[in-house]
């Protein structure tokens, strides 16, 4: 099977659209109907349902687009060894995405030590909120993701990769700091948040609900993008606000933030490898992510 043909379909599905997967494959928008448009005939099925606004996948297309996945990833592993045995150096281009809380501290510092054990590397890492690193994992912009939670989405899958703290940061000199308070007295602090889609906050919003409380219920009147604005505002002594405990280590020990924990809610999460279903990691993730793992044992 033509697997350009298939690269072609696969692109079409995942994003919905013929226009947006020829500019991902950089060819033409014809050339992309005309290679879809092939398959379709060779199969002799409809894999493609064009009647809508979004282009979807028919059901036979999506038995296809699963199957597909394996071939193109089974490719990539074979070019991908053959490549490995033209040199033994790690050379090329890492593309990896991290939500704020591991992308700030953790992940920044393994990368840097992992670039100078491997000189002939380039690493690119491009730190998003949690939801848009998913998604430019699952198209494919990304070749590893490192996230604090796992949103729903079906090209994608998610491993555990280390554990995480978060606390209830405060400003110097807090009537919080070093304590555990009930989220009764959390009703009475300004409570600053991250906005939609960052990990922390997702998984906040989750322990409150299982605490019974939500997010509403509490004085929650700043809501400012992500980890840098939020500590910022912390620090200026505007509010407290929920954050991973590694992202501000540098903080806490400076002395410019303090912790405190709310006692009924449990702060420990996973952080998680999310890859892009059915591909296969290259030379260079692959050693990544077993010398990450070495590091933060």
């Amino acid at each position: 099977m033509d697997t350009r043909q298939l690269r072609a379909f696969c692109e079409v599905v995942e994003r919905k659209s013929f226009s947006q997967a020829a500019e991902r494959l950089g060819v033409t928008q014809p050339a992309v109907s005309l290679q879809v448009r092939a398959l379709e005939k060779r199969l002799g099925l409809q894999l493609l349902d064009r009647s809508g606004r979004r282009v979807e996948p028919t059901e036979a297309g999506l038995r296809l687009y699963r199957g597909a996945q394996r071939l193109i990833a089974l490719e990539e592993e074979i070019t991908g060894e053959l490549a490995d045995e033209a040199t033994g150096a790690l050379d090329g281009t890492f593309a990896i995405g991290a939500s704020t809380g591991p992308g700030g501290v953790v992940l920044s510092r393994l990368l840097c030590e992992f670039a100078a054990a491997h000189p002939g590397i380039h690493i690119a890492l491009s730190v998003f909120d949690t939801q848009t690193v998913v998604e430019h994992v699952a198209d494919r912009t990304l070749e590893l993701g490192v996230v604090g939670a796992a949103p729903r989405h079906r090209a994608v899958e998610y491993e555990p990769f280390f554990r995480d703290t978060v606390i209830l940061a405060c400003p110097p000199g807090h009537r919080f700091g070093g304590q555990t308070v009930t989220l009764m007295d959390l009703r009475d602090e300004q409570l600053i948040v991250m906005q939609e889609g960052a990990g922390v906050r997702q998984m906040i919003e989750d322990e409150l609900r299982r605490a019974g409380v939500k997010l509403r219920d509490l004085d929650v009147r700043l809501e400012l993008g992500l980890q840098e604005s939020v500590t910022s505002a912390v620090r200026g002594g505007y509010g407290v606000t929920f954050i991973s405990r590694s992202s501000v280590e540098n903080d806490l020990a400076a002395g410019t933030l303090v912790e405190a924990r709310v006692a009924g809610l449990e702060l420990e999460r996973e952080i998680l490898l999310v890859r892009a279903s059915g591909r296969s990691e290259t030379r260079a993730a692959r050693a990544f992510v077993d010398y990450a793992r070495d590091r933060l044992q």
